[in-house]
């Protein structure tokens, strides 16, 4: 049996809210996961917090409570959620505690991310040569996969065109207005081939877990969805990867770390690839979501062209992917991103995912993050 379940889920909406702390959010996402669990602030055990902009995200219990509980801080990046769920998991696991609260938020200005480029292990003339962009780095990226795989434009805009369909239903969703594939192909380049609703865009919110042991469980919930594995990996010499996409010529073939983070996971959640039954990718662009399908094993190289084209991956069909409209839709504050990830799968697997949800209830799901420079993680959950 699997050590941690998740036994309660919250969110506070996705977008711009001018004004409201980002300590208000993670206050209300992370009550809105307590009273999921029929729990309270005062029974939580410790808590994890993951966040970019809130320096302290533990402040958060001024509007909780002053309870004295243990409150870790977290940050890796784009797998800041997926960090901070291993910790809740491992201090599950270790026996320290028996139940406690996953919550990340975030309050990004509008416009790309940006950084000094040394903080990311690059020399100053890389941010001097425009080299700094993750636009441009994700056109590259998909560019060269398009290229040695025969990936086609429409399948690019068929990605976007899905997730907002899906965000549509999803009234915790940034963008909500569906766009054609055409209007997508037809909007402003960006960066080769991604245009601008290829995208998604840094924004505002927060989502939150309950986590427990496995073996309590059951006193909560009648439907505890349990974490079977969460592994993060970094990059290796040689990937091609956010701000190293040249570190070998020699390596050319490198695995990326979710390649990585996913085989990883699967191996200690005892499941293979073929055993998902729904996935949440990170589609910081739509070649991301079309890289990653391949990357953590749900299809080869090459198959998305025909996987889409199907309707797979839409929520009708065999392997649904982003039902809630992943980043595109949602945006992305990166300290949430993950956790609303999860919650979408949690609240697919229980059957209560309302309009979107897909047919039956998916016994094995899979959420999946990727940032600069290069860092990964894959969670598998299970009913």
């Amino acid at each position: 049996m699997p050590d941690v379940a998740i036994i309660g889920v919250g969110i506070h909406r996705f977008g711009r809210f001018p004004g409201k702390p980002a300590l208000a959010m993670g206050a209300e996402a992370a009550r809105d996961a307590l009273a999921d669990a029929g729990l309270t602030w005062a029974d939580m055990q410790f808590a994890v917090g993951g966040s970019y902009e809130v320096d302290q995200p533990d402040a958060v219990v001024a509007e909780l409570g002053l309870t004295g509980v243990q409150f870790t801080n977290v940050y890796n990046g784009c797998a800041t959620a997926g960090s901070a769920l291993a910790l809740a998991s491992q201090t599950i696991k270790l026996g320290q505690h028996e139940i406690g609260l996953v919550l990340g938020m975030d309050k990004h200005e509008s416009g790309a991310f940006t950084a000094d480029p040394q903080e990311y292990g690059c020399p100053p003339w890389y941010g001097e040569m425009g080299l700094f962009l993750t636009t441009k780095f994700f056109g590259m990226k998909i560019n060269r996969y398009m290229h040695d795989h025969g990936i086609t434009h429409q399948t690019l805009a068929e990605v976007a065109a899905k997730n907002y369909r899906n965000g549509e239903l999803n009234p915790n969703a940034h963008r909500r207005k569906p766009l054609t594939p055409e209007q997508i192909l037809g909007s402003r380049m960006v960066n080769y081939p991604l245009t601008q609703y290829m995208f998604c865009s840094p924004n505002e919110g927060a989502a939150a877990l309950v986590v427990c042991s496995a073996d309590v469980a059951h006193r909560y919930t009648d439907k505890p969805i349990y974490l079977r594995s969460v592994v993060t990996r970094t990059r290796r010499f040689g990937a091609f990867e956010v701000h190293t996409p040249s570190a070998s010529v020699a390596a050319d073939h490198v695995p990326a770390p979710t390649v990585d983070a996913a085989r990883a996971a699967f191996e200690a959640a005892g499941v293979d690839p073929a055993d998902v039954q729904i996935a949440q990718l990170q589609d910081t662009d739509a070649g991301a979501e079309v890289i990653h399908m391949a990357e953590v094993g749900l299809c080869a190289d090459g198959e998305q062209n025909k996987l889409i084209a199907s309707g797979a991956t839409a929520p009708g069909g065999s392997l649904p992917i982003n039902t809630d409209g992943g980043l595109i839709a949602n945006g992305e504050p990166v300290g949430a991103s993950g956790l609303r990830q999860v919650r979408e799968l949690v609240l697919q697997m229980r059957g209560q995912a309302g309009d979107r949800q897909v047919a039956g209830e998916p016994r094995v799901g899979l959420a999946q993050l990727y940032g600069a420079p290069g860092v990964a993680a894959v969670s598998i959950l299970s009913t």
